[in-house]
């Protein structure tokens, strides 16, 4: 099992205030967070306060308004995750990485095939529904994103347990 000194990426230029290998790592854990904490608040909290709270046509508008500006930050995020996951990987090489690594790869995978697809399908289908004031339509398609998003929530509280206590199966 590789330790912690055989995944530095001394092939890498530093910077003059710290070497590009932990600078790769904050992006990497920071866009996580961004993403995977965006669903949990998104889903244990302003979920349930909105149903409680609103009525349909405020509600969907909100999620509307919320989405817009979340999903920038989804995609900011995944560019980075991606970006600074492979750097760490493609240093190490995919047949030293340990067991752990390629499980996180392959999840995050699956997470950004989910968040495409609600992006191109449930989202635009929401958009499209508050704009025509279609209610029944904008509820349907935020049901889809709900059971989505609670998907991905799954995997990436997974994936952060694998990422975390991935050397216990390595």
């Amino acid at each position: 099992m590789p330790t912690y000194k055989a995944l530095s990426l001394h092939f890498l230029p530093e910077t003059k205030s710290m070497p590009l290998e932990s600078l790769l790592s904050f992006l990497h854990i920071a866009s996580v967070t961004i993403w995977v904490g965006g669903m949990f608040f998104a889903y244990a909290c302003l979920r349930p306060a909105a149903a409680a709270l609103l009525e349909p046509a405020q509600r969907l508008r909100l999620w509307r308004a919320v989405f817009g500006r979340f999903f920038v930050w989804v995609w900011i995020a995944i560019a980075l995750i991606l970006a600074s996951g492979l750097a760490m990987l493609l240093q190490l090489g995919f047949a030293a990485a340990p067991r752990n690594w390629h499980l996180m790869l392959t999840s995050g995978l699956v997470m950004i095939a989910i968040f495409a697809y609600v992006y191109a399908g449930p989202y635009a289908a929401l958009v499209r529904a508050v704009e025509a004031e279609d209610w029944k339509a904008g509820g349907a398609a935020l049901g889809r994103i709900r059971q989505a998003v609670g998907i991905n929530l799954a995997l990436g509280v997974l994936t952060i347990a694998v990422a975390t206590l991935g050397r216990l199966i390595a």
